[in-house]
């Protein structure tokens, strides 16, 4: 396999040496060379340095040769919450919102993740496997390079195990990391409505010991919240869910104040997400703790909720990542520079922030910050070339357009925006 140069690169960001997470004040430092260069070998980056240091090429025959036409490289987003597999679309609930019904109100007349439910089951394995990769073409497009991705909308174990295989598919086919997460705890089924803890029991008893035996998950999520899963109920699953070696994260304070974000805490979960009621309490009960804040913008954008307080945990000493929510029902765009554009417009976050949620706080939330996340010899080579931009600030700034190029996958040039 020939090796790549990529030259003329305006600035390489975020080159790193240690992969770590960025906390606090720390997501203000990005660091970056200009006027760069990168050389790929067998998937990995090999090497990158400033060509007014360039030592030149023996022999050019070795190498594919990349410009960058001055534009700047990024490492691909991790986009570490997602629920890309799901058929069919709710556009309907897209209307009822504008006629005024809330979140809460779809779902209790049958909408919202029970009216997914329904419409899984009717689809095929093969054609949720297909309707899905069109969705994981179009983030690779936009410069994903890494993304979880929840089951939840099967709600019953014949159609939880479903999704989990089909997301195990994408994990085989698609050129970027998949995590798979279950979540199996995402609503309560209306014929459990009346016992919500006997659906529990059924989780912990049926669904959990077959997808662990099965290995068709890394994670386990549950929703707590107002109208959906209890603080209790959350500690029961996700304990479950580690007697089988499945880490945890939440759904966590998008409605209301749960105890969401106190019980992933006390149950060591990777991530704590959504978090649009959060406060000082909340924020005192994270510090110090390996349960990282993962914010959705686009769902308090989508379904003009409160926006997280992220100044205000970024100032406290946290660390934020941030996420598509990629969903047919609260958040339908997988469009990272989106989010890029809300953090700094609706969360006050600066681009530097921003652009560390969305990279290597995005890896660590996916437990993959030793591969992606940063500008880091013998990390892989997912890397994003955007056209010749003033400023980093300029990505967030031109909210509504892409500034994306070229998107390389794995060493090799997966989008080109001159051939598409």
């Amino acid at each position: 396999m020939k090796k790549t140069l990529i030259k003329n690169i305006g600035s390489l960001i975020t080159v790193s040496s240690n992969s770590e997470l960025k906390k606090g004040h720390e997501m203000k430092e990005l660091p970056l060379i200009k006027n760069a260069w990168l050389k790929i070998k067998d998937n990995r980056i090999l090497d990158f340095g400033n060509m007014d240091n360039w030592e030149g090429i023996d022999n050019w025959n070795e190498f594919n040769i990349i410009d960058a036409e001055s534009g700047t490289i990024l490492p691909s987003w991790c986009d570490s919450h997602s629920h890309i597999v799901y058929a069919g679309s709710r556009e309907q609930e897209f209307v009822d919102k504008i006629n005024g019904l809330s979140y809460e109100e779809i779902a209790k007349k049958g909408g919202g993740i029970l009216n997914s439910s329904l419409m899984l089951k009717d689809t095929s394995e093969e054609d949720l496997y297909n309707q899905s990769m069109k969705r994981i073409d179009e983030v690779i497009n936009g410069g994903t390079g890494a993304i979880e991705i929840k089951s939840g909308y099967g709600l019953d174990t014949e159609q939880e195990i479903k999704m989990l295989r089909v997301i195990k598919k994408i994990k085989e086919t698609s050129p970027i990391t998949v995590k798979s997460t279950f979540l199996g705890a995402h609503a309560i089924p209306k014929n459990y409505k009346a016992n919500p803890d006997q659906y529990v029991e059924k989780i912990i008893h049926e669904m959990i010991p077959v997808i662990a035996k099965e290995k068709l998950a890394d994670y386990i999520d549950v929703f707590c919240d107002k109208g959906f899963f209890t603080a209790e109920q959350t500690e029961k699953i996700l304990q479950a869910g580690l007697n089988h070696g499945l880490k945890g994260k939440i759904h966590a304070n998008e409605l209301d104040f749960s105890g969401g974000i106190q019980v992933g805490v006390k149950m060591g979960a990777i991530s704590v997400d959504h978090l649009e009621f959060t406060s000082s309490e909340e924020i005192k009960c994270l510090k110090g703790t390996k349960t990282i804040p993962t914010l959705l913008p686009s769902t308090a954008f989508f379904l003009g909720l409160v926006y997280p307080p992220a100044r205000k945990m970024i100032d406290s000493g946290l660390p934020i990542t941030l996420a598509s929510d990629y969903n047919p029902g609260s958040s339908p765009s997988g469009n990272i520079e989106f989010i890029l554009s809300l953090a700094c417009i609706k969360l006050k976050m600066t681009p530097e922030e921003a652009i560390n949620a969305l990279t290597i706080n995005g890896a660590h939330a996916m437990e993959v910050q030793n591969e992606l996340g940063s500008i880091e010899k013998g990390k892989i080579a997912n890397l994003i070339i955007t056209e010749k931009i003033p400023s980093n600030a300029f990505i967030p700034y031109s909210f509504g357009k892409s500034l994306i190029k070229k998107v390389i996958i794995q060493g090799k040039l997966y989008y080109d925006c001159d051939t598409k």
